[in-house]
């Protein structure tokens, strides 16, 4: 390429436009590669944007670090394919296409069609393509965007089944139900990694509860599945606790006091029967915590082992819903109970908790949960039916002090998590939902984590290494429209459970499945497949995937 001087004359966008043209004039990018073709391949992986939204500044910066190595690796004699991609998946898009419908629950997307919604959708993920092509070339940035791989084709919808059915033969992929958090608004679970990217500082209610005893025990009969040996010292002697004492619950969340089930508190913590300075109510919490919540000149009336708590029967805050079971409304113990902050006597509400599912697990507790997915209350809670649930918070409150249940309410500042997509506060909330067991290779990704040189180095071992090693299973499934079909058929004959996971179009057909031309809902959930277990009939599970899979599965599903 011949050489030619720089004209000091001209300014510096004339000269960025000089260049950009030189490079398309003799197709620069293209020839780096065929120039090379016999080289050593440096791999590069175009994580794919979404095109239903317009470009900002924070994809020139990405764009930016995502050149320079490539950039290097080409001019050190490698040869570096840059496959570009269009992410077309998820609900960035969903939620676009409600705005311009003026939707706003999923009641109205199914109103609306599922068909026809979905369609909106495939229209406007290359809504603003031509812009991105041009700021790819603007800034200089070397992609291969004439044969870019697209997430919503066929093709890669079933090199992403491919990968699901590798995950299922490994016994990996399962469905389980347990709290998981949930967003109201879009009606769907997310991942623990969408999750840490949603936190918010908020100012929610703190509140101190009073809940009156009303039957003391020294012994508690062990929770099911627990040795008698074990349970043998749990709760026992004489109890400490008098007719009308309190035990003291605390919480940030008002709302679920209404479906409390039970108390927890930790065996070995230390607690005590005491009494604020001029007033003649008993309360029982944890010693350590006594001047924190009491303040000074508390009066010790008694301490005692949490354990010696274990059994006892308190009235809870909101009668709207009494059974759950023997072990409801009592003092359970728990391990995952501290003493730092709050009262040391854990508020437990079964279905809005993963400590608190897992401990109504343990004790056989019925779970009871009054709230709706849309996050209202159910009808049972009368006087908050319909209500969102943190809406209602103030009223609650206000409930409790009329009640005489209050001890002090305050406001608290903390950090908590919103949808990341549509800015909702989340839930935790129980329902049934499909995982990826990822904590069976979690050990296996923290040693590959070693093998990684990262800029800046802080990461390897910060924030990524400590994802990794706090790495839980990853909640997969959507309850959504626009997104890959999670590809598992269930019968629906009455006593068969028989399940398939299709990796392929061709395993429908063996099933005896009618493909449908589009691989997206509904028209998958029409197909219909025969269950070699009973011959009975096998219809699809209603959900989709997290858009993560699908960009995720880029490296292999880029190939066809």
């Amino acid at each position: 390429m011949p050489f030619r001087p720089v004209d000091s004359r001209q300014s510096f966008p004339e000269l960025e436009e000089g260049i950009l043209e030189r490079w398309r004039e003799r197709d620069v990018f293209h020839r780096s590669l065929t120039q090379r073709a016999d080289a050593e391949v440096w791999s590069f992986y175009e994580g794919p944007p979404t095109a239903n939204g317009q470009p900002g500044s924070h994809h020139v910066l990405s764009r930016v670090f995502k050149d320079i190595y490539p950039r290097y690796r080409t001019m050190r004699g490698y040869r570096v394919p840059r496959k570009g991609g269009w992410d077309c998946h998820g609900l960035p898009v969903e939620l676009e296409v409600e705005k311009e419908l003026g939707i706003k629950s999923k009641v109205e997307i199914e109103a609306f069609g599922i068909a026809e919604f979905n369609e909106r959708c495939r229209e406007s993920v290359f809504r603003y393509v031509e812009d991105w092509r041009r700021l790819t070339e603007r800034i200089g940035f070397w992609i291969d965007l004439d044969d870019a791989y697209v997430t919503l084709t066929n093709e890669y919808i079933e090199s992403v089944w491919w990968s699901l059915r590798r995950i299922w033969d490994d016994r990996r992929l399962y469905e389980d139900y347990t709290v998981v958090p949930y967003c109201p608004r879009d009606g769907t679970a997310l991942s623990s990694h969408e999750v840490a990217m949603g936190y918010e500082d908020v100012e929610d209610p703190s509140v101190y509860v009073k809940l009156p005893i009303v039957e003391r025990t020294g012994a508690d009969p062990a929770a099911p599945g627990v040795a008698d040996e074990e349970a043998a010292g749990s709760g026992s002697g004489e109890s400490p606790l008098q007719a009308g004492d309190q035990l003291l619950v605390w919480t940030t969340t008002p709302w679920t006091l209404i479906s409390n089930a039970a108390v927890a508190v930790g065996r070995d913590i230390e607690y005590v029967r005491a009494r604020q300075q001029g007033s003649e109510e008993v309360l029982v919490l944890a010693a350590p915590l006594v001047e924190r919540v009491l303040g000074e000149g508390a009066e010790i009336l008694a301490t005692f082992p949490g354990n010696v708590l274990a059994g006892t029967r308190y009235e809870p805050p909101f009668p709207y819903i009494t059974d759950y079971g023997p072990r409801g409304h009592t003092v359970l113990e728990a391990d995952f109970v501290t003493t730092d902050d709050g009262t040391g006597l854990v508020h437990t509400a079964i279905a809005f908790g993963e400590d608190d599912f897992r401990l109504g697990e343990q004790y056989g507790i019925k779970l009871q949960n009054p709230v709706l997915p849309d996050g209202t209350f159910d009808e049972r809670i009368a006087d908050f039916a319909g209500r969102f649930v943190k809406d209602a918070d103030p009223d609650i409150v206000e409930a409790l002090r009329e009640s005489g249940r209050l001890l002090r309410a305050e406001v608290y500042e903390h950090s908590y998590p919103h949808c990341w997509r549509c800015g909702t506060p989340l839930l935790y909330y129980a329902k049934s939902s499909w995982y990826v067991r990822t904590t069976e290779v979690r050990d296996r990704m923290v040693a590959e984590n070693e093998t990684i040189g990262w800029q800046p180095e802080h990461i390897k071992h910060g924030r990524f290494g400590k994802w990794l090693e706090g790495n839980v299973d990853w909640a997969l499934s959507r309850e959504r429209y626009w997104g890959t079909p999670l590809p598992i058929w269930e019968c629906t004959s009455d006593g068969c459970d028989e399940r398939f996971c299709a990796g392929s179009m061709a395993d429908l057909r063996d099933r005896g499945g009618d493909v449908p031309d589009d691989l997206h809902r509904p028209y998958i959930d029409d197909v219909t497949l025969r269950c070699e277990a009973c011959g009975g009939e096998m219809r699809r599970v209603v959900e989709t995937i997290d858009a993560w899979h699908d960009s995720g599965s880029m490296p292999f599903a880029q190939c066809q």
